[in-house]
């Protein structure tokens, strides 16, 4: 694994204002997806590196302020994220921005152009997530799927991707139908796994129609009851995202060899996440799980082996 220093110019990436911002980005990443940086810096070759942690970043800066839109609408947190959305597509019309994670952004999109679509469609969905008030049925959270989270995913996905994926190819239509596939799942996860800070937030991600399926009223999660329903319902969602999640094995072979272990480890990851979650049941109600470090490190492991093979 190459330094830092050696990734930036690897990847192209000249200039100390221009390096500065993609560090600004690693150390964002770092803090916050501790794991799934690791896996960046140990599975993926080198000059792909900076522009992935960009991606992501961007990804995660913008969820941030529609979350704290969705939860203060008509205050500041509001105004602040429809004012970002605005700055971005501001920033892609003109190549230009004043703001580090964009100046980041936009080097990579001159890098990798077709990310530039992915953007916009991701922004196109943005209403959804900063107005986001619940779930009425699945077909509800389907519909958050397409316009929300897969274009967040396909981010950082067409940068992990061939480009025989491209647009009107058998080989899109296969891998975006895996990526949507391995998406489903671990955006159900998360809404599992996140419960209790969501509601703490007074957010509600689990569709109302398998609430009352199961027998579950609001008041039962936000007060955190192991009830049979609670159980049934936490499980069902977990077994959900499971299943997606394992259907989306197949993506690494839309990659680049150089990228397979790469895409391998972050699903196998997440599943890792979803076993762990089934195990503490209720007890999530208290507070996320997480995959226990010997698994998540002998994945790593695992991958990096066959990656030098």
């Amino acid at each position: 694994m190459k330094t830092w220093d050696r990734t930036l110019t690897a990847a192209g990436i000249h200039g100390p204002r221009l390096r500065d911002d993609y560090t600004r980005q690693r150390s964002l990443v770092a803090a916050y997806r501790r794991h799934a940086y690791v896996a960046v810096r140990l599975l993926l070759p080198a000059e792909v590196v900076p522009h992935v942690i960009a991606a992501t970043a961007f990804m995660h800066h913008t969820d941030t302020l529609l979350d704290q839109g969705a939860a203060e609408a008509g205050n500041a947190a509001a105004e602040d994220a429809a004012a970002w959305e605005k700055e971005v597509a501001d920033a892609l019309a003109s190549g230009e921005s004043g703001h580090p994670v964009l100046r980041a952004l936009l080097h990579t999109v001159s890098v990798h152009p077709r990310m530039k679509g992915h953007i916009e469609e991701f922004l196109a969905g943005a209403s959804l997530d900063r107005d986001f008030t619940g779930f009425a049925d699945e077909a509800g959270y389907q519909r958050y799927v397409d316009a929300y989270a897969l274009p967040a995913f396909m981010l950082v996905a067409c940068l992990l991707l061939g480009p025989d994926t491209g647009a009107g190819t058998d080989g899109a239509a296969g891998s975006r139908a895996l990526c949507r596939a391995y998406i489903d799942g671990s955006q159900r996860l998360d809404f599992v796994n996140d419960l209790a800070e969501d509601l703490r937030d007074g957010r509600l991600a689990l569709p109302a129609e398998a609430l009352e399926r199961h027998g579950v009223s609001r008041a039962d999660l936000e007060r955190g009851r192991d009830t049979p329903g609670t159980r049934a319902l936490l499980a069902a969602s977990l077994d959900r995202a499971r299943r997606d999640l394992l259907a989306s094995r197949r993506l690494p072979g839309f990659a680049p060899p150089a990228h397979r272990a790469f895409i391998r480890a972050f699903v196998s990851l997440e599943v890792l996440t979803a076993d762990a979650a089934l195990r503490k049941g209720v007890a999530l109600f208290g507070g996320p799980a997480r995959p226990a470090v010997p698994a998540a490190l002998g994945v790593l492991l695992r991958e990096y082996g066959r990656r030098g093979r």
